[in-house]
């Protein structure tokens, strides 16, 4: 009979609780049991574990009771991490592995048939755990470059089985992880090949400084999917705690984490026929949707109305609070979703309407429909809303003279955002109430503006409460000095479908 305990993580949003791999071996009818809530992947274990075990060359106690516990009893266990410490707790318990390091040390990683690590999902949120608990974390090579995103913490990796365990007898040293390749950075497209819509790119800055979401709406061909694909270009590069927090969500993730593109910002563009899941997240096992793969970032939806309308509802309750909370019967997730949303959009079902050839063919009723798949609620929790009309075709002429560039417009959004960071810890678009009343006092003829405006266009006190947030960031770029009509005037300007004076304001 024997007893051993290995120390692991397990996966439950972004966090990595403890899991206690205990093995035990008994005399009795020979049999294999995993508890503690195991999902298949966990289950099919006994059979990658044993052949690991085998081809390493060490002997499977087959005339054994074995039980593999994994506890917490009450938390969901899934995918192959669990391998390398179930076989170093049955190794253990048979007396074929020394278990001196096990107390101070964490495991993880998925075994082949022929007893090689394989990488694993989660790694990088486990390390930060095992960092934070103080142990050594032992892991595949191949993860190596992920964990060494934390810049300290004692991590070393293994290829084999039997590496780990000649590390444990002493007989051998595991290294440690080495970063990834070093590439350069991604190419994000430049602000300058944009030409003309000055009125657009106005919108872009504000949006970038402040945080804001946006919404063009105008004509096919105008520029709109060409101005949001520039705007990760004019934001600041992330902090290293925003960039780990956006990479332990990619680590979590379906597709994985790329180590070598860590500190880009994420620009995610799902199509209009992405189901709510997808969007959220979901899954029996809760995983990461497209809003908290594009915390930090930008997540952009191209032809709004397009996608169905209960998918769009799922938004609005992350854009406020900026996290997401995805419940199953026996299993609950949370990830971060501070994410930028920027929409495209036609004006009707054509997407000539508006423009002077009087070429739309839309009845008022094919576009009510239209514009009706786009909720009230979630427009009004878009902050700028700007038109994007059709560009003359002067733009096409060789020669023509390019926008300014992308470089020159990070820098003053980068000045606008240290103005808010240090005032309010937070960008404008964060503000709550007591923020917004803190920092846009209005008095005289800017409550007047305000008021009239909301009555124009009965404007929600929500509505309110984002122009007034749009109007700081103005104010921001203009230097961070107090609130000016001008700026008031602008920040309802880009929240209405035209473009209007400032004496309409006053």
């Amino acid at each position: 009979m024997g007893l051993a305990r290995v120390y692991s993580r397990a996966s439950a949003g972004v966090q990595a609780p403890q899991v206690t791999v205990e093995a035990h071996l008994s005399n009795g009818l020979p049999k294999t049991t995993i508890v503690g809530m195991p999902k298949k992947a966990v289950t099919e274990a006994r059979d990658r574990v044993r052949a690991a075990i085998m081809t390493s060359g060490f002997g499977f106690p087959r005339d054994k009771v074995i039980t593999v516990a994994l506890a917490p009893a009450e938390l969901p266990k899934d995918g192959g991490c669990f391998d390398l410490p179930i076989a170093l707790g049955i190794l253990a318990a048979s007396r074929q592995a020394r278990p001196d390091r096990l107390e101070d040390t964490e495991f993880l990683g998925e075994l082949s048939l022929g007893g090689e690590l394989r990488p694993v999902r989660g790694a990088l949120p486990a390390a930060l755990r095992a960092r934070d608990a103080g142990r050594t974390l032992v892991l595949p090579r191949a993860n190596g470059p992920e964990v060494t995103l934390l810049g300290s913490g004692r991590f070393l990796c293994a290829d084999t089985l039997t590496q780990v365990t000649e590390w444990m007898a002493g007989k051998g040293e595991l290294a440690a992880p080495e970063p990834g390749p070093v590439a350069a950075p991604a190419r994000i497209p430049d602000l300058a090949d944009v030409i003309g819509q000055h009125r657009a790119r106005r919108a872009l800055e504000v949006a970038a400084a402040g945080g804001h979401n946006l919404l063009f709406s105008g004509p096919p061909g105008t520029g709109k999917t060409m101005l949001a694909s520039r705007l990760p270009g004019v934001l600041p590069g992330m902090s290293e705690d925003e960039a780990l927090e956006t990479a332990a969500i990619h680590s979590v993730s379906a597709q994985g984490l790329d180590p070598v593109q860590w500190r880009t910002r994420p620009f995610r563009a799902p199509h209009h026929t992405a189901s709510a899941p997808a969007l959220v997240g979901g899954g029996s096992s809760p995983r990461p949707g497209e809003i908290s793969l594009a915390h930090n970032g930008v997540l952009f939806l191209d032809e709004l109305p397009e996608f169905p309308r209960h998918v769009l509802e799922v938004l609005r309750e992350p854009m406020e609070s900026g996290r997401i909370l995805i419940s199953r019967a026996i299993q609950q997730a949370e990830y971060p979703a501070a994410f930028q949303l920027v929409c495209a959009m036609n004006p009707c079902p054509c997407g000539r309407g508006g423009e002077e050839s009087g070429e739309c063919g839309c009845t008022a009723d094919q576009v009510q429909r239209y514009r009706s798949r786009v909720s009230g609620p979630l427009l009004d929790r878009i902050d700028l809303q700007v038109e994007v009309p059709r560009p003359s075709t002067d733009v096409l002429r060789p020669g023509a003279e390019r926008g300014e560039a992308s470089s020159s417009v990070r820098d003053r959004v980068g000045a606008a955002r240290a103005i808010q960071l240090e005032r309010d810890g937070r960008l404008n678009a964060r503000l709550d109430a007591p923020g917004v009343a803190r920092v846009c006092r209005l008095e005289g003829r800017l409550w007047a503006c305000l008021q009239k405006a909301a009555r124009r266009h009965a404007l929600s006190p929500r509505a309110c409460h984002r122009i007034l947030k749009v109007a700081r960031t103005i104010a921001d770029l203009d230097g961070g000095g107090g609130l000016r009509l001008d700026h008031l005037a602008e920040a309802i300007d880009l929240r209405q479908a035209g473009r209007r004076s400032m004496a309409d304001w006053e």
